[in-house]
């Protein structure tokens, strides 16, 4: 689907606050409420918007965040992703280029658990290599 001017500002608008009224949307976007409306119905439908999401605050997400980097065997990615899967810390994983073949994105209350799940990561068959960098502090969240 292509969007549009109007779609990108309705879009802007909805990723600094989802839950605005759609009435105080399209009056600061200078637009009519039902244009308002439309359009991010279609938006929704068509997969444009895929969804709203809950973003936990600072003093209920977990404490210790890391990122892992993983070079794996050729051909042991489904195996490496059914463990990492099995995992309550692992919040995602992307595959990337360069050096690493995925990087894994993790959460937990404490570094003990952040350890014991790198652990089960590097057990894992077709782990070649792990490289974890742990979070210190957020400097910027644009939530996407």
């Amino acid at each position: 689907m292509q969007i549009d001017e109007t779609d990108r500002r309705i879009l802007t608008a909805l990723s600094d606050h989802a839950r605005r009224p759609v009435a105080d949307l399209a009056r600061d976007l200078g637009l009519a409420r039902s244009t308002v409306q439309a359009r991010i119905e279609r938006m929704e439908d068509t997969g444009v918007i895929a969804g709203y999401t809950l973003r936990l605050g600072g003093s209920v997400r977990p404490g210790v965040r890391a990122t892992v980097l993983l070079g794996i065997e050729p051909r042991s990615e489904p195996e490496v992703l059914k463990r990492l899967t099995a995992l309550r810390e692992v919040d995602s994983v992307h595959t990337t280029s360069g050096r690493y073949d995925l990087m894994v994105q993790m959460s937990a209350d404490t570094t003990e658990r952040i350890n014991d799940a790198l652990d089960q990561i590097v057990m894992a068959r077709g782990v070649r290599s792990t490289e974890s960098l742990i979070h210190l502090s957020q400097k910027l969240d644009r939530g996407r």
